[in-house]
């Protein structure tokens, strides 16, 4: 499964899914692309998920005209240290055949 960090996300939570293709948007030149044109751009290139700390997210974008999933992740912080203990409930999502359209609060219990 084809994903993507967002710039507000740690590099280092890319290790977090060695079993999936994962970039991060800095490494496909796409940093400073507003919201709407990044989903765009995702879909465009065959990417099934964002990964994101922006909790705004949800709130900005018409999700009905995207076919991704959206992982808002809700930590304390963002660090590496805090968003690695919600890469399990992620990776948990991805497994199955069908992934969920739009977003998807993961938080810590």
């Amino acid at each position: 499964m084809r994903l993507l960090l967002d710039e507000n996300l740690p590099k280092r939570l890319k290790n977090d899914f060695p079993e999936h293709e994962i970039f991060i948007v800095r490494e496909k030149g796409w940093n400073g692309i507003k919201n709407g044109d990044l989903l765009k751009l995702m879909i465009a290139n065959d990417f099934q998920a964002l990964l994101t700390f922006d909790k705004n997210l949800q709130h900005q974008q018409n999700f009905s005209k995207y076919t991704i999933a959206v992982f808002v992740l809700s930590a304390p912080m963002n660090t590496y240290s805090e968003l690695t203990k919600l890469s399990q409930k992620v990776r948990e999502y991805l497994t199955h055949d069908i992934i969920p359209i739009g977003p998807v609060i993961i938080k810590i219990d």
